[in-house]
């Protein structure tokens, strides 16, 4: 690298995907154990067929297993029965900081910008978004009125989902109408907390259908025509009220495909979401679902799709190729469709924890802001595309997919822009393309761990028997060698935070299924004995892919809807990890470096190294769920914390290499880990390079740098660098002076990433 000047080295990391594996890939590392690729099962496997089956995967090491599961935040020595997410009044976060653009001594909680996007005037507009609070800003026993800025009341109705451990609201789905909008008007919506009335009761779809509300979908297939009637199923009076009161009423349906003669597709079936507002409007979201997960022959489905809505086709795709536990979305509207953009108050979604805290000071041009929207083609939008993520999961090198969000997730938040919220609402829908939705036909929902605690994509098929129930647990095999066959590749090593900001942004009930859908596969992927069967632990898997898979669970568990049976599933399965961790390292450990040392962790130079940037991925995912209220992982994330601080200011180690690809940090493969991190270093680096006094001139020039730059693409958004950040943040909230001093070394160094491109790794200290 001393001859490599930064121009060229930008160059080596735009043309070689194996230049920056850090932010997706593994370099000398070892196979995903949660990639689809090698997942035999994917497509089902049952009993009597191992044959067919790839080999075992070898015996995990004995590593120390957790005990029965307290609350998340119980102290580790307590057993208490699983509640709702809490947090321990023991173990407190850091003070949050008031948002600044919104007083929080009065009435008024928070602000929402709402606008016209059309030249033209709008009467009666109606408008339904999400919302989350911070603790206490919402009391229990409170509820919001809306008021503009000129002081006209505009009359609010609140669908509460999930309320902290206090009662007060944590997240709730707002909807209003608007008297008027003028053309391109943008009017502020103060949202002020009033004593709440008695609770709307929920009302029935009768009058809209008896308006003339009609909505189906079509799907040719194999000289049949099958379809589903969303008015057909309300009027069967098995819905599911999702809102309920004067604004919005939204009922939730779902049938198979079937043809005018009665026979039902095994495989395919619609669910409706039907958002009323009166009876001359409704928002119609359709989505078109091949995801049963113990349906016998599962496979790939070839047909011409339409979508009507009020008698007339809204939509039409023919050839559409639907994948095997795969799904598609479209929403449409019968009568006017609103033409307004709402913007969230940044300061305040960051205030509540609920979202990182990204740097606002991050500026954006308009033609970075403009690059996004281009990205998002219209052969990237269709059903079975993936947007802007890329579909091939496992594909190593700088992403803007990966980190706690996406970037251009974090790009929207951070700017409010339309662009941008087209885009992330885009990419969020189009995560239903993989192949990695299976439905319970028992419950109607994401099938679960807590149901099944032996199916799994990995492994042979006798690891699926379950001895309790005396059933084989394992997903059909696919109906032909072929017929499962897809262009989009999961993994959890590589996976993006498709639905939690959509989610907490819309309150759309597709969001938080796709959310449960990943954090539901990531638990249940791996093979059963590895995650020790029903306690989803992730410990097995390459270290991003538990960062990943604890940042999505940890999500999940926090904004699914309180009466949502999943909660405390998803909730547990976070607890089982956060007490494996907790007992593998926080009590009794001797390893003082604060590294994860367990599953595919140190794999490089012959397993004696591991790499930091996934170590910090790791540490900023844990992070993340402490500032969610899972102050549990606090004592984990404190012991985490150590490894990013020592890497700043650590005795002996140069923080210029902080950001090193791979660290040594044993001996040999049979030796234990060293005892300090300068023992580490000194064992990274050759004699010549140890003899250089740190971040000077003489080691600038032996590295090709800039006196303060550090290496591992430090101008780059997705360097080593940035990966490090969110970690050094999180380890400087909760590192007391050593974080501080740490994050003051990081701060000042000289060369620093554009985060205007992507800031999905731009966060910084509470």
């Amino acid at each position: 690298m001393s001859t490599t000047t930064p121009t060229s080295r930008l160059l080596m990391l735009l043309l070689s995907s194996a230049a920056l594996t850090a932010c997706g890939g593994g370099g000398g590392g070892g196979a995903s154990a949660q990639s689809s690729a090698p997942a035999v099962l994917a497509t089902g496997a049952s009993a009597g067929t191992d044959a067919t089956l790839a080999p075992a995967a070898p015996a995990p090491a004995a590593e120390p297993s957790s005990a029965s599961a307290p609350a998340l935040n119980a102290t580790p020595a307590q057993s208490t029965p699983l509640a709702a997410s809490v947090v321990d009044p023991g173990t407190p976060l850091p003070p949050r900081k008031p948002p600044v653009t919104v007083a929080q001594t009065g009435p008024v909680v928070t602000n929402v910008k709402i606008q016209n996007t059309t030249a033209l005037e709008q009467s009666n507009v109606a408008v339904t978004f999400g919302q989350v609070f911070a603790v206490g800003d919402l009391g229990a026993a409170q509820t919001l009125a809306g008021k503009l800025a000129d002081g006209t009341a505009v009359p609010l109705q609140l669908d509460v989902k999930a309320r902290h451990a206090d009662g007060s609201v944590r997240h709730a789905i707002v909807s209003a109408s608007l008297p008027r909008l003028a053309a391109g008007q943008n009017v502020t919506l103060n949202l002020e907390k009033i004593d709440a009335a008695a609770p709307a009761t929920a009302t029935t779809p009768a009058a809209l259908l008896q308006a003339g509300f009609t909505a189906a979908v079509h799907a040719d297939l194999d000289g049949q025509r099958y379809s589903a009637s969303a008015d057909a199923l309300l009027r069967s009076g098995k819905y599911t009220s999702w809102l309920a009161g004067p604004v919005a009423n939204e009922w939730l349906v779902s049938g198979p495909l079937t043809t005018a003669q009665g026979t039902v597709h095994p495989h395919l079936t619609a669910r409706f979401a039907i958002r009323g507002f009166g009876t001359a409007q409704a928002r119609v979201d359709v989505t078109v679902e091949n995801a049963w997960a113990f349906e016998p022959k599962p496979q790939n489905f070839l047909y011409d799709a339409q979508i009507m809505v009020g008698g007339q086709s809204v939509y039409a795709k023919p050839g559409l190729t639907h994948l095997n536990h795969a799904r598609w979305r479209k929403v449409f509207w019968w009568g006017a469709e609103p033409a307004v953009h709402i913007e969230h108050n940044t300061a305040y979604l960051i205030s509540t924890r609920a979202v990182p805290n990204y740097d606002q000071s991050v500026k954006f041009t308009e033609g970075r802001l403009a690059d996004w929207k281009a990205a998002l083609t219209p052969a990237r939008s269709e059903p079975m595309a993936v947007g802007l993520a890329n579909p091939y999961m496992p594909t190593t090198g700088g992403r803007d997919d990966l980190g706690i969000m996406p970037g251009w997730s974090a790009t929207y938040l951070l700017s409010m822009d339309k662009r941008l919220k087209d885009v992330t609402l885009a990419t969020a829908d189009l995560a239903g393309s993989w192949s990695a939705h299976y439905r319970d036909k028992n419950t109607g929902r994401p099938v679960s761990l807590a149901d099944y605690p032996y199916m799994t994509v990995l492994g042979h098929a006798p690891d699926t028997a379950n001895p309790i129930t005396k059933q084989w647990e394992a997903f059909p095999v696919c109906a032909t060698a072929t017929g499962c066959a897809t262009p989009n590749m999961h993994d959890s090593s590589h996976q993006a935070g498709f639905a939690y900001l959509p989610y907490l942004v819309t309150g759309d009930y597709y969001y938080l299924e796709e959310l449960q859908f990943w954090a539901m596969w990531n638990t249940f992927s791996s093979n059963p004995g590895y995650r020790e069967f029903g306690k989803g632990l992730f410990k097995s898997d390459q270290v991003r892919g538990q960062a990943w898979s604890m940042r999505t669970l940890a999500e999940a568990a926090y904004i699914s809807p309180d009466t949502d049976p999943l909660k405390k599933q998803l909730e547990g399965f976070l607890q089982n990890n956060i007490d494996w961790y907790s007992a593998r390292y926080v009590t009794g450990s001797d390893n003082v470096l604060g590294v994860v040392s367990n599953g595919y962790a140190v794999e490089y130079n012959n397993g004696t190294g591991l790499a930091p940037w996934m170590d910090d991925f790791f540490t900023s995912a844990i992070g993340h769920a402490v500032e969610l209220g899972y102050t549990r992982a606090l004592p984990l994330l404190k012991w985490k914390a150590t490894f990013p601080i020592s890497r700043m200011t650590g005795q002996n180690f140069c923080w210029i290499k902080a950001g090193i690809y791979a660290l040594k940090v044993r001996d040999t493969s049979a030796t234990p880990l060293y005892a300090t991190i300068g023992q580490a270093y000194a064992a990274s680096n050759t004699a010549a390079e140890n003899a250089l006094a740190c971040n000077s001139s003489a080691m600038a020039t032996s590295l090709g740098l800039k006196v303060g730059e550090m290496t591992g693409y430090a101008g780059v958004h997705t360097g080593y660098p940035s990966n490090l950040q969110p970690a050094l943040a999180y380890a400087a909230d909760v590192g007391g002076s050593p974080g501080s001093a740490a994050w003051s070394v990081f701060m000042a160094r000289t060369i620093k990433p554009n985060y205007g491109l992507g800031p999905q790794f731009a966060i910084v200290p509470r």
